[in-house]
Parts: structure tokens; C-alpha cells; sequence
């Protein structure tokens, strides 16, 4: 007699919608669910308050970011092209 697979989360829907969704939405939820970095007062204690807003509980910033993750890689590209650009700025500027 075999064992069943530990599916963490995903347990809740039993046999229901196929194993590849399960193990997708499993996967997407953990990583939303955990605790992630405040990008102010760096410490780990940044929850989701709903889709795309997520709080951090130690310093009570809010503020926008992904539906299931804080930071985006759109927004980390975006940021890094912000960044570029302010410094070919500043050095025009010299």
C-alpha cells in the first residue's frame, strides 16, 4: 500500500483540479504567504494586506507592489533604468 504526496497548502482541494494546478498554486502561495523584507527598515516582518499592497508590521510602511510578491522583476528592471538614468544626469550636470 502506497502514501500519498505531501502537498502542503494545496491539501485543501483534495483531488479536485489536477495535480500540475495544485503544485502551481502551492508553490505561488508559499512564496506570498512567507515573510519577505521591508525595503525600509529591513527586517523580515512584510505581510500582504491584499492583492498588490503588502505592510510591513515592525515599521508600518505601506506600499504597492506585485499581487504574490512584494518586488517584481518588471519593477527591480524598472528601478535599475531609473537609476541608470539619474546618473547619466548627474553627470551631464558635472
Amino acid at each position: 500500500m502506497g502514501r500519498a504526496k505531501k502537498i502542503g497548502i494545496a491539501g485543501k482541494f483534495g483531488t479536485r483540479y489536477g495535480s500540475t494546478l495544485r503544485k502551481r498554486f502551492r508553490d505561488i502561495e508559499e512564496k506570498m504567504k512567507k515573510k519577505h523584507t521591508c525595503p525600509s527598515c529591513f527586517t523580515r516582518t512584510v505581510k500582504r494586506v491584499f492583492a498588490g499592497v503588502w505592510k510591513c508590521k515592525k515599521c508600518g510602511r505601506t506600499f504597492a507592489g506585485g499581487a504574490y510578491l512584494p518586488f517584481t522583476a518588471v519593477g527591480k528592471s524598472i528601478k535599475r533604468t531609473v537609476r541608470r538614468i539619474e546618473e547619466e544626469k548627474e553627470e551631464e550636470e558635472k
